[in-house]
């Protein structure tokens, strides 16, 4: 099978080796995405709900540079630094993918490479 490598333009990338997103065909799983502004640094600071959408935007870039749409994403996975807001990061989740409803999971974990990260989201789609 044919493995399509998507880059953000990340510096992080090729010191890291990872991929923004990987197409093997059908399947595209995007890597945990942080809430990157446009133009460098972070988006958002201090607010889940933005940073939500931010990471869900950048998401949606990646899935469509592979191939695929925002319909064809079918589990989301979402790293939370503050459990006690999840309300926030729910509610953009809901917002963004409305009847599309993937499969999703919501985890709290100590910190983010960067501590004004309070979101980071990975996401898998399959492309009919």
């Amino acid at each position: 099978m044919n493995r399509k490598l998507v880059s953000s333009g990340s510096t992080f990338e090729p010191t890291i080796g990872f991929s923004r997103a990987v197409r093997v065909g059908a399947h595209i799983a995007v890597a945990g995405t942080a809430p990157i502004a446009h133009g460098g640094g972070t988006a958002c600071v201090g607010d889940l709900y933005g940073q939500t959408k931010r990471c869900l935007e950048i998401i949606e870039k990646a899935v469509n540079d592979a191939g695929g749409k925002r319909e064809h994403i079918v589990r989301t996975r979402m790293f939370l630094k503050d459990m006690q807001n999840w309300e926030a990061a729910g509610r953009a989740h809901g917002e963004f993918f409305k009847d599309i409803r993937p499969a999703s999971t919501m985890i709290q974990i100590v910190q983010a490479i960067d501590p004004a990260w309070l979101i980071e989201i990975e996401a898998d789609a399959i492309v009919p």
